[in-house]
């Protein structure tokens, strides 16, 4: 793969149900990342089709839809149509003048199977042709207030477009939008904690977390095999993933045991890690979260593993990916993260940069939660502390992103 030059930012859009729709995605020139600019760095035509060479569509979104902000020349470039139309979203950002070559474009698109979205859009009437074609108008709750709001939604209702809320940043806010009839919801309202007074005891999450805590400690195969007989459901979830494609195991698993030995200690630890948060009901690629933890585990790990502490700790980067993971898990459980990690056998530097935000897995912590929230100012100072430049974190992301389109198989 020739050397990447960009910054991939993606943000995650949920719907109704509070499943993973798709992504907004966005692509930033490592070159100009901290250019002093009003449009806010929006990338021009040539970047975003180089970049999204380099990356592939399908490694950044899986099943999911990506949005796509463009410009107005990178609305009539003819490039546009070489992407997939039934994963690509266009999102017209907001200065692109309306005019009738506009509008035929977007009509033009829209025949060739392209879904077409207004970014930031507050009602205008010379945007009343395009009402007519768009599958999604965005409205950014920030910039709107909520009387403005109401009253604008029923003057979009006369066309019947989707509409997806942006910058929703409570559960208030969420409640608020679902109630007015949004479609879609954009903004880490879901990655906040919001803490149960009374949680009802999970018997299944309890025989996780004993066997998460044997494994830990790499007790003997026979009680690792008494905690699977005395809980059904993790023997079906062994099952799923010792046969699944990630695994590739070519020879037939015989009993438990064998496949307690051919799975071993530390891909069972990976394992319980994420059955601990995964929603059976649900598939991991819809749970918005765990997506996101995963991503986050997965980054950690990849980055940790070309430090020089990882060559003297082989442990360390197991434990990079176990912080990236449990940084959600408040919000996952909806538990306070020092009752989540308590029954827990972690290691110190795991605990101090959950509950703290320290040590350098703290700081890699940091630095994972800027990159999800597209905090350039704050970036390159923390990849500078591992070695890294904008231009190679872009494979690592795609690799996590990658990694992550794979896991519905291994839960």
């Amino acid at each position: 793969m020739a050397e990447e030059k960009f910054f991939l930012g993606r943000q995650p859009i949920l719907d109704r149900e509070q499943k993973l729709y798709g992504f907004e995605l966005l692509f930033r020139s490592a070159d100009t990342l901290h250019a002093n600019v009003t449009d806010y760095l929006q990338a021009s035509a040539s970047v975003i089709f180089d970049a999204l060479s380099s990356f592939g569509l399908r490694e950044i979104l899986g099943k999911h839809k990506g949005f796509i902000n463009v410009n107005a020349d990178v609305l009539m470039s003819e490039a546009l149509e070489l992407l997939p139309p039934e994963k690509v979203v266009i999102e017209l950002l907001e200065h692109v003048p309306i005019t009738e070559t506009v509008i035929s474009r977007c009509r033009e698109l829209k025949e060739k199977g392209f879904s077409i979205a207004l970014d930031d859009h507050v009602y205008a009437p010379v945007y009343e042709p395009l009402y007519e074609i768009v599958d999604v108008i965005k409205v950014d709750l920030m910039r709107t207030g909520m009387e403005r709001l109401r009253a604008e939604l029923e003057t979009f209702r006369h066309w019947k477009p989707k509409l997806l809320a942006e910058k929703v940043e409570t559960v208030e806010q969420y409640e608020q939008c679902e109630a007015l009839g949004f479609t879609y919801f954009q903004g880490y309202y879901f990655a906040r904690p919001v803490v149960l007074t009374r949680t009802r005891v999970d018997v299944g999450r309890i025989a996780i977390i004993k066997l998460f805590n044997q494994l830990v400690a790499e007790v003997a195969i026979d009680e690792l095999e008494n905690t699977f007989k005395q809980n059904p459901n993790l023997i079906i979830n062994l099952l799923r993933l010792v046969n699944s494609v990630s695994v590739g195991l070519k020879s037939r698993i015989t009993s438990m045991r064998h496949a307690i030995m051919v799975l071993g200690y530390h891909q069972l630890r990976r394992w319980a890690m994420m059955a601990l948060f995964a929603n059976t009901a649900q598939a991991v690629g819809d749970n918005p979260l765990l997506v996101m933890a995963a991503t986050r585990a997965r980054l950690m790990e990849l980055i940790i593993s070309e430090q020089p502490t990882a060559l003297l700790d082989r442990e360390y980067p197991d434990r990079a990916f176990m912080t990236g993971i449990l940084s959600l898990a408040d919000a996952l459980l909806k538990m306070p993260i020092e009752e989540v990690v308590a029954p827990l056998n972690l290691n110190e530097d795991v605990w101090q940069a959950l509950l703290a935000r320290e040590g350098e897995l703290g700081i890699l912590l940091q630095l994972v939660e800027k990159i999800e929230r597209d905090d350039f100012d704050e970036i390159s100072p923390l990849i500078a502390r591992f070695s890294l430049s904008m231009a190679n974190l872009a494979p690592v992301q795609l690799a996590a992103c990658n990694w992550v389109n794979g896991m519905d198989d291994a839960v």
